[in-house]
């Protein structure tokens, strides 16, 4: 190429694309769209300040840790609650505990009576059965013993967890109250099956009432109501109503009335919500406030550091990229500190109370830790930018 054709094409005029053209190979765009730019950009001021973020994160992640332990132990009682309960009386349609009440016990993992069963007498074409309910303490631990009707008298059912903590087998021989039976190992009723006179020579007259209604009375919602006009005692269908210390007891109705739940569902309710409402709950959720107000201080600070960076930004009408900037490394801080709490919370749980937490417990606690942080990261973002996008371009360039 010769000097004067050089200089002819550097003469030559550009097209109105072509500042655009030229514009684009002089500034790349980064690969991954807007979003992964953005994520570098938060990811970059990470590591420009890892102090800040790591304060930041682990401020936030206590905070999670508390909340998800609360949270892995009210649903484990959920569970454990809707178990004990239909261990406890199967699909019978109605529940007569003591005025003592009952009580869950954690070693055994069953409900068991506080008092002698209410001194009734069956409606006529009503049909049930007292029912035996009490703790063992067997040389390998506290076990509850269930006194049921119908179980021949030297017989008794195990599940195969109990039936390893009593170091028997099935068709094996357990002596119990100067019985010697012969053990059946099925289901998973944590309680040792056996017949009430047995029971009650182990654990005591201590128990409760089951019975189901006439055929002619099948399907009505007013069991309960109609099961303890005839025997003169209190019904109920809410589980958290407990039976009146100086009464004779409290009819329960299981059948699930004119709501969509089940009694064994409402009782787990009511069981977890002991929890969730207890003095540990509010605890936990007075920590979620703190760790979020760490969280809106760290992102302030952090706007305060880099406010001539963001007016520069915003003199050349990038206010918006402010935002989603935020926006994302909010969601950044927020998704390491749920990582790092509900690891920390799971670890905790299992080394504290590894009867009662469970996987799946641990699993629905974290789900509903989670659904709070885009609420918390947005809030998070908009609470620092609001404050920065209140001032003037001129004024952020200002030291």
């Amino acid at each position: 190429m010769t000097a004067s054709q050089s200089v002819s094409q550097e003469e030559t005029p550009v097209s109105a694309g072509a500042p655009a053209a030229a514009s684009e190979r002089s500034l790349p765009m980064a690969s991954g769209g807007s979003f992964g730019r953005l994520l570098r950009f938060a990811l970059a001021n990470v590591r420009r300040r890892p102090e800040r973020f790591v304060l930041a994160v682990l401020g936030i992640a206590l905070a999670i840790a508390a909340v998800t332990v609360v949270r892995t132990i009210a649903a484990s009682s959920a569970i454990t609650g809707a178990d004990s309960v239909t261990n406890a009386i199967g699909t019978h349609t109605i529940w007569v505990v003591p005025a003592a009440g009952v009580t869950y016990d954690s070693t055994a993992d069953a409900l068991v009576a506080d008092g002698a069963p209410s001194d009734i007498s069956l409606p006529k074409g009503w049909t049930g059965s007292e029912m035996i309910a009490g703790l063992w303490r067997s040389p390998h631990g506290r076990v509850a013993v269930y006194g049921v009707s119908g179980t021949s008298a030297g017989t008794a059912t195990a599940s195969s967890e109990l039936a390893r903590r009593l170091g028997v087998s099935d068709g094996g021989t357990l002596s119990l109250g100067g019985h010697t039976l012969r053990v059946t190992v099925t289901g998973d009723n944590p309680a040792l099956i056996v017949a009430p006179g047995v029971a009650e020579a182990v654990v005591g007259d201590v128990g409760w009432w089951i019975a189901d209604e006439p055929s002619a009375d099948q399907g009505r919602t007013d069991l309960g109501t109609l099961f303890g006009d005839a025997v003169d005692l209190p019904s109920t269908q809410d589980p958290a109503q407990a039976p009146d210390p100086a009464g004779k007891g409290l009819v329960y109705d299981t059948t699930t009335g004119s709501g969509a739940t089940s009694f064994a569902q409402r009782y787990a309710s009511a069981f977890s919500g002991q929890v969730t409402n207890s003095t540990l709950g509010l605890i936990s959720v007075i920590g979620l406030i703190l760790g979020f107000i760490i969280a809106i201080s760290s992102f302030l600070a952090s706007v305060q550091e880099r406010r001539r960076e963001f007016g520069i930004m915003s003199s050349i009408g990038l206010a918006d990229e402010v935002l989603y900037f935020f926006l994302v490394e909010s969601g950044v801080v927020f998704l390491a500190s749920w990582l790092l709490g509900v690891l920390g919370a799971g670890v905790a749980v299992w080394a504290v109370l590894p009867d009662l937490a469970t996987p799946v417990a641990w699993a629905q606690a974290s789900a509903t830790v989670a659904a709070f942080l885009p609420a918390m990261a947005i809030v998070g973002a908009i609470v620092p930018v609001h404050r920065l996008l209140q001032q003037r371009p001129v004024a952020l360039l200002t030291d």
